[in-house]
């Protein structure tokens, strides 16, 4: 799943040259920059989860988030107290959960949730599409560029994806989420696009609903992003139980 850096960085060069001789990107070129937009390598960065039920009750959820190259996360959750100390690990396509007075990390999926509400684990712990996903169309819609993505494997949270892009912040507005059966799952809305740490440009709010759960709305507020490097030690089952004195 791990791309190769020197990839990545002909990658870029390429789009930069297009760009200079005013040659349209491809679409994996513009999924390339949405990637890099939306969360660079090697960062720490806080979220705020929000789920809102049908009778208007909330429940919140704080979590710092630690990422490394395209395929390496974790997040520690800060509150609420109940939930302070848990921490989650994601190598690839493989997650684990981590409960202070449980012995051992549990397995978790992508489609299962470590908070609740319409968010699952993919949505949290989200790798670079481009690692997930292939562009197999490109077009615009409403002065946007439209991009449709299939999964790379079945094991992924959507095989198919709809992504509407900003053609020039390179971001997304909003995103439709589809089971192999070409069934809708649920749309990510993206919003109020600001610098939310270490100049980083992207949209501060996703949004979320879901006609499987009709009613329902969590909402994830992105906020002081800052770029950090840590070593791979940090991003392993063993760590776990340290995660919290990085803070």
């Amino acid at each position: 799943m791990k791309i190769a850096l020197n990839a990545v960085v002909v990658l870029m060069l390429c789009m930069l040259a297009g760009a200079a001789w005013g040659e349209p990107l491809s679409g994996t070129e513009i999924l390339a920059q949405v990637d890099q937009n939306l969360q660079p390598n090697d960062l720490e960065m806080y979220r705020k989860i929000i789920n809102i039920e049908p009778d208007g009750s909330r429940k919140e959820f704080v979590l710092w988030f630690l990422k490394k190259d395209q395929d390496k996360i974790v997040t520690l959750f800060v509150s609420p107290a109940s939930e302070a100390g848990r921490a989650t690990l994601r190598l690839g396509d493989n997650m684990w959960l981590y409960i202070p007075n449980v012995g051992r990390p549990i397995r978790i999926t992508s489609m299962q949730t470590i908070v609740g509400g319409v968010f699952n684990n993919a949505d949290i712990m989200r790798l670079d599409y481009s690692v997930e996903y292939d562009v197999t169309a490109l077009q615009e819609d409403q002065g946007q560029h439209l991009l449709e993505l299939k999964a790379k494997t079945g094991a992924v949270a959507y095989d198919r994806l709809k992504m509407w892009v900003l053609k020039d912040e390179r971001v997304p507005t909003r995103i439709d989420c589809f089971a192999a059966t070409g069934m809708l799952i649920k749309t990510l809305h993206f919003k109020e696009i600001k610098d939310i740490g270490d100049g980083v440009r992207r949209p501060s709010v996703m949004e979320t609903e879901s006609p499987l759960y009709k009613g329902y709305r969590s909402i994830m507020i992105f906020a002081n992003l800052k770029k950090r490097r840590l070593a791979d030690e940090v991003f392993t089952l063993n760590y776990l139980p340290r995660i919290k004195d990085l803070r």
